[in-house]
């Protein structure tokens, strides 16, 4: 892959909804740069949003919009949607070397996983932000209205 070959050190990859971008998300991409030389956001499209269970109006911000959001991102070098509910498909077109992950997974139920440790690459778990969630901030707009 020509992007590959001109990008400066590992290969990063995480991915999500990064519905309402807030300092949790932000925080996960800098740490997830901060690991390699490029970073590849895989964002789930809204169909796949939807299949996930997260709610009947989710996502509250458009694919189009959450894209272009994340991409806006000085941390952030490359942003794809992905369809299904899991970026397997994904991480298995691009070969990470590093998967990036927050801290409400476990290194070892991390879809993807073994495709980038065959592989020779790693998993990195990194904190989570306390009180940041997109679920929580809808929690407190509808409990104000």
């Amino acid at each position: 892959m020509a992007w590959r070959a001109a990008a400066a050190g590992p290969v990063v990859f995480t991915n999500g909804v990064f519905d309402l971008l807030h300092s949790g998300h932000v925080t996960l991409l800098e740490h997830a740069r901060a690991f390699g030389g490029s970073l590849i956001v895989a964002l789930n499209s809204d169909a796949s949003v939807r299949t996930l269970g997260k709610g009947p109006h989710r996502p509250l911000v458009s694919e189009r919009d959450r894209a272009r959001l994340v991409a806006a991102l000085g941390c952030v070098d490359c942003v794809v949607l992905f369809e299904p509910s899991t970026p397997i498909e994904v991480i298995e077109a691009l070969t990470p070397d590093i998967l990036v992950k927050g801290a409400d997974y476990r290194a070892e139920t991390v879809v993807g996983a073994d495709v980038v440790r065959r592989r020779g690459g790693r998993i990195e778990i990194v904190p989570l932000v306390p009180e940041q969630s997109t679920t929580r901030i809808a929690e407190r707009l509808r409990a104000s209205s």
